[in-house]
Parts: structure tokens; C-alpha cells; sequence
């Protein structure tokens, strides 16, 4: 049996503890953020502008789109103010949070346990797994089990949430981190990799706009993993009225709306 297929079993692990710390409630007081965001009448979000279906810009209008450039302007409509938007990255992600150079970050933000550990994170409102995007004319993968064989030179997008996972679930292939400016279509196209690994959104972009593309599901659940709303530590008032918001759009179906513009009905959690 393909070790590939059996690696994730113990990341699992990871998931369920960043799952526990969704579940933390907070006093409804006033804090420090939202005295902030209401006398600046302001709310600053975080975005990452390359994440199709979430925050992508559209490098050919420059207008933003996606479910969260939807969803945070609900949000800021709720807290009554107009929101700016902060380009961030994964990689950036703490650091822009932590020293105040946005209020919260609204991309789709996966739950991971190092991230858990320096932020605050919302309930869920998407969970996806990981997936495959390589070439149509490759020849050499062609299942989810032909991955993690040697000399398979395996791509992730450096600050993802792929990085570790994959990291440790290869134990043939070799993990390539690609680090802006390169990107991970590029060194595909190049042939410098065999396949890089994604999440369900960011696999729509391929998939709608490169007819080179093809997409490698994995055959039963590999890392389905939570993706949360972060905000700085130290202002569970504020964690509070961002977690408030998730609660309302799931009931009221302003995320199930937002999520079948995108495209993106098959990850909401439910």
C-alpha cells in the first residue's frame, strides 16, 4: 500500500487540535479593535489578491473579487463602517496581524496549529482537501498514487498550508517550495516540476482558465482541513464579534450565496 496514502492519517492529528481551538467563546464587551475600527470608521482586511474564488485581483481590470471580497464587505456593513483592503500572503499573514497592519485577515485562512499558536481564529465557513494540478501532457502521473514515487519533483506555494503537509506526507517524491517571484504554474510549465499541490479554489483557476491543465484528486480524503477568519491575539471581543458575523451568514445565507457566485457551494461547511 502507497505510504502517500497512509502518511496523512497522523497529520489528522494537527487538524483536530487547530479544530479545538475554533470552539473558544468570548465575552460580547467592547475592545481595543472595534473602539479602533468604529472611531476610524474603517475596518482594515487582509487579503492575499492572487487567491482565485477568494481575494483574487484580476490582473486585467485590477478589481478585486471572490467570496471573502463579498463577505467583507457584509462584514463591514454589519459593523456599520466602509473596509480597506491590505494586500498580505500567507507567509505575511502573522506578522501583518500581529503588528496592527490590518484588523483582521479575511482570505480563507487555513487553521493549521503553528498558525493557532500566534493567532485567533473564527469558527469555519470552508474546509477543502488538497489536490494535483499537472499537465495534460504528462504522461508519467496519472492517478493520486503515482505522486509520491521517485524522482517526482512535487511543488507547493511557500506559507501555504501545503507546505507542511506535503512535507511530511512525501516520502519518495522530492517537495520543491516555490517562493515569490516564481510561481507554481510557471515552474509547471517549465517542466522543473512534475505537479504542484493546491486546494479546491485555487484549482478552479486552473481549471478555467489553462487548457493545459489537469487536475489529480486524491482517491479518498487526504487533509481536509478548516479555513477560518484570523485576528491578532489579546481582543476576544473582537474574535467574538468576527465569529458573531460567521454565525449570521451561515444562518441568514449571505455564505451560501457568496459561495455559489464563486463557485465554491462544494466546500461551505454545512
Amino acid at each position: 500500500m502507497s505510504m502517500f496514502r497512509l502518511a496523512p492519517a497522523s497529520l489528522l492529528a494537527g487538524a483536530t487540535l487547530a479544530g479545538a481551538l475554533l470552539t473558544a467563546t468570548a465575552p460580547a464587551h467592547a475592545g481595543p479593535v472595534l473602539d479602533k475600527v468604529t472611531s476610524s470608521g474603517t475596518v482594515r482586511v487582509c487579503i492575499w489578491p492572487d487567491y482565485y474564488g477568494i481575494t483574487f485581483r484580476n490582473p486585467r481590470t485590477n478589481q478585486l473579487g471572490g467570496i471573502d471580497i463579498e463577505l467583507s464587505a457584509e462584514f463591514a456593513k454589519d459593523l456599520g463602517v466602509k473596509v480597506q483592503y491590505i494586500d498580505s500572503s500567507f507567509p505575511k499573514l502573522i506578522e501583518d496581524l500581529v503588528t496592527d497592519r490590518c484588523d483582521i485577515a479575511m482570505h480563507a485562512v487555513g487553521v493549521l496549529p503553528a498558525r493557532a499558536e500566534k493567532l485567533r481564529f473564527t469558527k469555519p465557513y470552508l474546509q477543502s482537501d488538497i489536490y494535483g494540478i499537472t499537465t495534460r501532457s504528462n504522461r508519467t502521473l496519472k492517478t493520486w498514487d503515482d505522486i509520491d514515487k521517485p524522482g517526482v519533483q512535487v511543488a507547493v506555494q511557500a506559507g501555504t498550508f501545503m507546505e507542511p503537509v506535503m512535507a511530511g506526507a512525501l516520502k519518495q517524491a522530492k517537495l520543491v517550495v516555490v517562493k515569490p517571484p516564481q510561481t507554481r504554474e510557471q515552474e509547471l510549465e517549465a517542466g522543473r516540476v512534475d505537479v504542484f499541490m493546491t486546494d479546491f479554489p485555487y484549482s478552479r483557476r486552473l481549471l478555467d482558465n489553462a487548457d493545459w491543465a489537469r487536475l489529480i484528486s486524491p482517491t479518498k480524503t487526504f487533509y481536509t482541513l478548516p479555513y477560518a477568519y484570523a485576528v491578532k491575539p489579546g481582543d476576544e471581543a473582537w474574535l467574538q464579534k468576527a465569529d458573531d458575523f460567521v454565525a449570521r451568514i451561515r444562518k441568514d445565507g449571505r455564505l451560501a450565496t457568496a459561495a455559489r457566485n464563486n463557485g465554491l457551494t462544494e466546500i461551505v461547511v454545512r
